[in-house]
């Protein structure tokens, strides 16, 4: 009789065979439906707090999530065909002795007697078989797209559960104010225009102060030129 589902310790246990590189044989409990009673394998546990069927049982060709309460520790000896007794052979009846002389007699047939046939009984309807469980499918993990600014650098990384897609590469002022506007957050896009206004203040300042230098380097040339 399947078992009333796998408890936390007995999760951990799987969890360790799993880590060892052994699959626990486990049997389907009254809660998976029709499959109970039938044995299969761990060979997965995905992540609890993404979805409640976790455990990942090897069926047949198939590989499907369940949940704890729907699989049981298979008890030891499960699935094994005890090997077959042998029978012993009927003993053969002694051959009767035949007459030393026969009758060659026509044999009367015996009257034949009909015996009543016992009516058989209707047979009972089998009770409808529950539909297999459907397997959920397997939520995918978040993915997270970060646009950062640090030290005059826009930056954008992109990552999907604990696995980096992108890691941080530099894109140009005006890309971020676009991706921003897309966004449409309220205070987001004044944030970045603020620091772009900042950065075109600076390099503005700085295009006057080269322009003002070269003038000067113009000018002295000129003077050396003259001199000659």
């Amino acid at each position: 009789m399947a078992g009333q589902g796998l408890s936390t310790d007995e999760v951990q246990g799987i969890r360790e065979a799993l880590a060892a590189g052994r699959k626990p044989r486990v049997v389907f409990t009254e809660a998976a439906g029709q499959m109970a009673g039938q044995l299969g394998q761990v060979v997965e546990l995905t992540d609890p707090a993404a979805s409640e069927e976790f455990v990942v049982v090897r069926f047949g060709r198939d590989e499907l999530p369940f949940s704890p309460a729907d699989v049981a520790i298979a008890p030891r000896g499960a699935g094994r065909r005890p090997a077959a007794e042998a029978k012993p052979e009927p003993e053969q009846p002694p051959a009767a002795p035949e007459p030393a002389f026969v009758l060659d007699t026509p044999r009367v047939p015996a009257p034949r007697r009909e015996e009543p046939r016992a009516e058989q009984p209707a047979a009972e309807p089998k009770p409808a078989k529950r539909a297999v469980k459907a397997a959920k499918p397997k939520t995918p993990p978040g993915l997270t797209v970060t646009l950062a600014y640090a030290e005059g650098e826009w930056t954008v990384a992109a990552q999907q559960g604990t696995k980096a897609l992108a890691r941080p590469y530099v894109v140009k002022p005006a890309e971020a104010l676009r991706m921003v506007a897309l966004v449409d957050v309220p205070g987001v896009q004044e944030a970045v225009e603020q620091i772009l206004a900042a950065e075109r203040a600076e390099a503005e300042q700085q295009a006057e102060k080269l322009r003002a230098e070269l003038a000067e380097i113009e000018a002295r040339l000129a003077e050396l030129r003259e001199a000659r």
